[in-house]
C-alpha cells in the first residue's frame, strides 16, 4: 500500500514538474510577452475611448438631440414598487457600449492596415535584395580572347607537366604554332 501512494505521489511530482516546464517554456516565449503586453495597452486604450465617448462625444450628441443624458434614456418595464427595483432596457447604455466599441474596432482597423502596409513594403525591399544578392552571387561568364584561352590552356599543361603528367595534345601545339607564325 505504501509502494502505491509512493509510486502515485513520484508520477504526480513528475508530471507536475513537467507542466511547469512547459509552462515556463510557454510564458516566456516571445510571442507571449508580446501578447501581454498588446493585453495591457488595449485595456489602457479601451479606457481612454470609453472615456471619450461617455464624456465628450455622448454628452454633444445628448445636447444636439435635446435629451439630458444618453445613458438615462430606457424602456422600463417593471416600474420599482417599494424595494423592488425596476426593471428596464437601458438603449442608452448599450448606444454608447456601441459607439465605443466601433471607435476602437476603428483604430483597430487603420492600426492593421499601416502595420499591412509596412509588411507589404517590407517585402518588396527584401524581394529587390535577394534579386540583387541573387545577382552578385552568380558569377558572370567572362569571354577570353583566343590567345587568353590559349595561354590559360599552355598554363594547364605546364602545371600537369610539372606534377608528372605528360599529356600534350598534338592539336593544340599545332594551335599555337600556327598562332605564333
Amino acid at each position: 500500500m505504501k509502494v502505491k501512494i509512493k509510486n502515485k505521489f513520484k508520477k504526480t511530482a513528475e508530471s507536475t514538474e513537467t507542466f511547469l516546464k512547459d509552462f515556463k517554456n510557454f510564458a516566456l516565449k516571445k510571442n507571449v510577452l508580446d501578447l501581454a503586453v498588446a493585453v495591457v495597452v488595449g485595456g489602457a486604450f479601451g479606457k481612454i475611448v470609453t472615456s471619450l465617448v461617455n464624456d465628450i462625444i455622448m454628452p454633444l450628441i445628448s445636447m444636439i438631440l435635446g435629451t439630458i443624458s444618453f445613458s438615462d434614456l430606457k424602456i422600463v418595464i417593471t416600474p420599482a414598487i417599494g424595494d423592488v427595483a425596476e426593471v428596464a432596457i437601458l438603449y442608452g447604455s448599450f448606444i454608447q457600449t456601441l459607439l465605443d466599441f466601433l471607435i476602437i474596432a476603428f483604430f483597430i482597423f487603420i492600426a492593421l492596415k499601416i502595420v499591412m502596409r509596412g509588411q507589404k513594403a517590407l517585402e518588396k525591399a527584401v524581394d529587390k535584395l535577394d534579386g540583387i544578392e541573387g545577382n552578385l552571387k552568380k558569377p558572370q561568364p567572362v569571354k577570353l580572347s583566343k590567345d587568353q584561352e590559349l595561354l590559360t590552356e599552355i598554363v594547364k599543361l605546364l602545371k600537369q607537366n610539372e606534377n608528372g603528367v605528360s599529356v600534350i595534345d598534338e592539336k593544340k601545339v599545332n594551335v599555337i604554332k600556327e598562332n605564333k607564325s
